[in-house]
């Protein structure tokens, strides 16, 4: 077998071919992040039989996945090496060295020494999952950020108005509302037919001509400010979180179509999202690339920190939070869910708080009971029964 090592960066990779023996048979051929560079990589591995090579690459940022899924439609097995590994093989040498020249000869002794699985088309299902589930974070967080702004603008232009809406400006009754009158003079100058009409309208009757008229008295007496600039910032805000919203809506659909299509037997939890599900999935891949529940607890960082020196030892640990922050927050999210959907989960749930737990730390153990029942049943391909 010949084993090809990549070392993968933003505008070049490069590549050694090692065998079995450990005989270099090529060595940093630099190529370029483009179609012509992956042709130049083509052509110098070209003289190996195809179904003896194997082509691994760190699992690295988003730079490697355009060269991976270009060797794997080819046909060529391509396999993900772990940089715990790498960085362990680098380790062992007697001088410290990093260049990508070396690199892509530790890929390569990784291979041989660690073993490989080859990625399937599943895999690559994964990969564009776990791509959404940046994506959809991203989006709302920034979302976050433009909802925070516009409440900073309405406490100068309407203070009054958070109130009014029992504190939840974020509806789309406010939202149509501010973008047409965006200050409390403009809408204190609304005739009360027009007021009750965008009211009753945007809310599917839920608002009255009561509401219109008592907003309409509430913004007379305002004590916001009138100042343009600022209803200008308030409205581009509005039109900033629709968008967003627009876009995450757009995610989470295209999310849903792949986890449906890889017929995952974590879909029989109960009461866990789809959103979740797709982020899990997309993170962790393919579940036995983790020796036992353990090491995948590690790796979403939902393992404990242990305080132990000498003859003490901490009667309470935190979590260690050094794992994966993506797939540790939807864990959560989903242990939330399942809570309230399950029976087992809840009497669990309820035992931790019993133990004196708050309810995030009684969250937390139930984010570890749940990832060890998940790698269970992808391990076993056995569906959700408790």
């Amino acid at each position: 077998m010949y084993y090809v090592g990549v070392d993968i960066a933003k505008n070049s990779h490069v590549a050694s071919i090692m065998d079995n023996h450990g005989v270099v048979h090529l060595e940093a051929l630099k190529f370029e992040n483009n179609h012509v560079g992956f042709s130049r990589f083509l052509d110098s591995i070209s003289k190996f039989p195809k179904e003896e090579l194997i082509i691994g690459l760190e699992s690295t940022a988003h730079y490697g996945e355009v060269f991976t899924q270009f060797i794997f439609n080819l046909g060529f097995k391509v396999a993900i090496v772990n940089p715990l590994q790498t960085s362990a093989i680098r380790k062992a040498g007697i001088r410290k060295t990093k260049n990508d020249k070396i690199d892509s000869l530790v890929i390569s002794r990784s291979l041989i020494l660690n073993g490989w699985n080859p990625l399937e088309k599943r895999d690559i299902t994964t990969l564009t999952l776990r791509g959404l589930a940046k994506a959809r974070r991203n989006l709302i967080s920034q979302r976050t950020r433009s909802k925070i702004q516009l409440t900073a603008y309405v406490d100068q232009l309407f203070p009054e108005l958070a109130s009014f809406f029992k504190g939840n400006l974020h509806i789309k009754t406010v939202y149509k509302l501010l973008l047409k009158h965006t200050t409390a003079k403009e809408v204190s100058s609304l005739h009360l037919t027009k007021l009750s009409s965008l009211l009753v309208k945007s809310s599917k009757g839920h608002f009255t001509k009561e509401t219109a008229r008592s907003l309409k008295e509430l913004a007379k007496n305002s004590v916001g400010i009138d100042n343009p600039m600022l209803a200008l910032q308030a409205r581009m805000a509005i039109e900033q979180i629709i968008f967003f919203t627009a876009q995450i809506e757009q995610i989470e659909k295209e999310s849903e179509i792949l986890v449906n299509s890889l017929d995952s037997v974590l879909l029989s939890i109960p009461g866990i999202s789809i959103n979740s599900l797709a982020a899990i999935i997309g993170v962790i891949g393919n579940f036995q690339r983790f020796s036992s529940p353990r090491k995948l607890n590690a790796y979403a960082g939902l393992d404990a920190v242990v305080y132990e020196s000498g003859q003490f030892k901490a009667r309470s640990t935190r979590m260690s939070k050094r794992g994966n922050s993506l797939l540790r927050q939807h864990l959560v999210l989903a242990a939330h869910n399942i809570v309230k959907n399950n029976e087992t989960f809840k009497a669990y749930y309820d035992s931790k708080r019993d133990q004196g737990k708050t309810h995030y730390n009684a969250l937390g153990h139930c984010a570890t009971k749940l990832l060890r029942i998940m790698y269970k049943l992808e391990c076993d391909q056995v569906t959700f029964n408790l």
